[in-house]
């Protein structure tokens, strides 16, 4: 078995499953329905920043944000589950589907808190956490939103280089399939106020 940082081959890759696997319906805490769809006026974001228990209450507590949910992003086996992602064969990584309202909330400014609440130079893990489940990612859904994610990422580089930090790992690719983690993870520091969560920023502020 390969080691949990190195991203397994596509044949490589558990088989998964044709059906997907079941998630809360409701989120925890708006109480707004977690899947689509969504009101015509919102748009969606998605990004990994380590382990998406505190990574999506990041999100989730911003004004202009719609609703919340982690799944599993940009890797090969369908509709995994979070034993299978954390034995590092699946590929994929612990990502959070942010749905905002635009005119409340820019996506710039979600990508202000994401480059704040993590370190993204830290490759396949995020602190303590280690595989390749832990990376850091942007996934983009339009033109639009990589322009301005490769844009933050070169104005972010600059200040972290200013700091003698190192080098940026994000990946910033098309937002790939996002498959709902299941019903315990959604929402998991509201319901385990003592809960683990390993992010930790640089201390730069965007």
């Amino acid at each position: 078995m390969a080691s949990k940082t190195d991203m397994p081959k596509p044949e490589q890759a558990l088989p998964g499953r044709s059906e997907s696997i079941p998630t809360a319906e409701l989120h925890y805490v708006s109480k707004v329905k977690l899947k689509p769809p969504y009101p015509n006026i919102m748009q969606t974001a998605m990004f990994g920043l380590g382990c998406f228990w505190g990574a999506e209450k990041k999100f989730w507590q911003s004004q202009g944000v719609f609703v919340t949910a982690v799944g599993y992003a940009g890797g090969y086996t369908p509709n995994p589950t979070y034993e299978e992602v954390c034995s590092g064969m699946t590929g994929h990584n612990e990502v959070v589907l942010v749905v905002f309202d635009p005119n409340v909330i820019s996506y710039e400014n979600l990508l202000k808190l994401f480059w704040e609440s993590h370190n993204p130079t830290q490759g396949m893990r995020q602190g303590n956490d280690r595989g390749t489940q832990y990376r850091s990612g942007i996934y983009v859904y339009n033109e639009q939103q990589r322009q301005q994610a490769e844009t933050s990422k070169k104005y972010f580089q600059k200040k972290l280089d200013e700091a003698g930090i190192g080098n940026i790992t994000t990946e910033i690719i098309n937002a790939p399939e996002f498959y709902f983690a299941e019903d315990y993870h959604q929402q998991y520091l509201a319901k385990n106020p003592l809960g683990y969560c390993g992010l930790g920023g640089t201390g730069i502020e965007y």
